[in-house]
C-alpha cells in the first residue's frame, strides 16, 4: 500500500474539507497526519495568504461555503478569521498527531464554528480529545520544536500551500486534488497521460521581475 504525508493547517477551511474526504483515501493508501504552521510558509515563500488580499478573501469563503455544501460536509465559519492557529496545531502535535483527535479539532473550528480562545471554549475542547495534561505539553518545548520541524521539513519538500498531500516527489495541493490523488494512487502511483509527464517539464518562457517588499 503507498504511503503520503498530509501537510495541513486548522487555520485553512480547505484543509478541513480535504481531511473529511481523507477516510475514503485512506482504504488504498497510509496517510501520516503533519500538522504545519501556514504562516512559516508565506512567509519563507513571500507570499501573501488568500485573507490578505480583500477580493480573495470574498470569493475563498464564498467557494468554501459553496464546496463545503457540494460535498455534503457541515460548515460553520468560526467568529473570526484568519485566527491564531497555534495552540490548536501544538494540541495536535501533543496528540501525536492522531487522525481523530485532529478530525475532532477541526470540527469544532469549522464545524461548530468555535475557536477555543476562551477559557470555556477550550475547557469544551478537552472533553472532546484525550490528551493527558494538554496545557503543559502544549507549552513544551519539544512540542514548539516539533512543529517547527514539520513546517521545516514541507517546505524543504517543495510543499507551498494546505492541504497538500505528498507522496514521494509528488505533491497535490488544495481539497479540490483529493480524486486525482485517488486516481494517481490507483494507477500504481503514476499519471496514465503522457501530457502530465511534460507539463511538468514545461520550459518557463517569460519570468515576471517582482519587486521587494520592505
Amino acid at each position: 500500500m503507498a504511503s503520503a504525508d498530509w501537510y495541513f493547517d486548522f487555520v485553512s477551511p480547505f484543509s478541513y474539507l480535504q481531511c473529511e474526504q481523507l477516510p475514503q483515501l485512506e482504504r488504498s493508501i497510509r496517510i501520516r497526519y503533519r500538522p504545519v504552521l501556514f504562516a512559516g510558509m508565506l512567509k519563507a515563500y513571500g507570499h501573501k495568504g488568500p485573507a490578505e488580499i480583500p477580493a480573495k478573501r470574498r470569493f475563498t469563503y464564498q467557494f468554501v461555503a459553496w464546496q463545503a455544501k457540494r460535498l455534503g460536509v457541515p460548515l460553520k465559519f468560526p467568529p473570526v478569521h484568519p485566527f491564531n492557529p497555534l495552540p490548536l496545531l501544538r494540541l495536535a502535535i501533543a496528540a501525536d498527531a492522531d487522525p481523530d483527535v485532529i478530525r475532532r479539532i477541526f470540527r469544532f473550528v469549522w464545524r461548530d464554528g468555535r475557536l477555543g480562545d476562551l477559557p470555556i471554549e477550550w475547557a469544551e475542547l478537552m472533553t472532546q480529545v484525550d490528551v493527558p495534561e494538554a496545557a503543559a505539553r502544549i507549552e513544551s518545548p519539544e512540542v514548539k520544536e516539533a512543529l517547527r520541524r514539520n513546517t521545516d521539513e514541507a517546505i524543504a519538500r517543495g510543499v507551498f500551500g494546505v492541504p497538500t498531500l505528498a507522496i514521494g516527489e509528488q505533491l497535490f495541493w488544495g481539497a479540490d486534488a483529493t480524486a486525482m490523488v485517488a486516481e494517481y494512487v490507483a494507477l500504481g502511483c503514476r499519471f496514465a497521460d503522457p501530457e502530465m509527464a511534460r507539463v511538468a517539464d514545461l520550459p518557463v518562457g517569460v519570468e515576471r521581475e517582482i519587486s521587494r517588499r520592505k
